[in-house]
């Protein structure tokens, strides 16, 4: 006999998972209707486009103020984790954990800033 279709997706409906999605489509909706009202506000992409160029330097300081908040966080999570769980190996998963982050906002942020044209490629 073979499996019924809904079984096959029944990790879609466990809670944890259910959540992610949904906080994940919320957060992509809400970039979504951030553009479009922006687009409309200022009347077209071209104009949205040079908004968002002059005020580069405010999403920034935004973004370096969710970082420090982020990494806050985790501090605290990995000191609660350490004294819960003091092994090597627990140091070492976390060393790892944290070089992929800081390489990953290193990667993002260096293209953002290459992108703009301020790496020393000015068209």
């Amino acid at each position: 006999m073979t499996p019924l279709p809904w079984r096959r997706i029944a990790w879609l409906i466990n809670r944890r998972i259910g959540l992610s999605l949904a906080w994940c489509g919320l957060i992509a909706g809400a970039a979504v209707a951030a553009n479009v009202a922006g687009v409309r506000v200022v009347g077209d992409v071209a104009g949205w486009e040079r908004w968002m160029r002059v005020h580069a330097g405010v999403f920034l300081a935004w973004r370096l103020c969710l970082y420090a908040i982020t990494a806050r966080g985790w501090w605290w999570m990995r000191q609660r984790v350490l004294m819960r769980e003091p092994s090597a190996e627990t140091r070492q998963r976390f060393v790892r954990i944290e070089i992929a982050a800081v390489a990953a906002i290193g990667l993002m942020e260096g293209s953002a800033w290459l992108q703009d044209g301020q790496g020393g490629h000015q068209p």
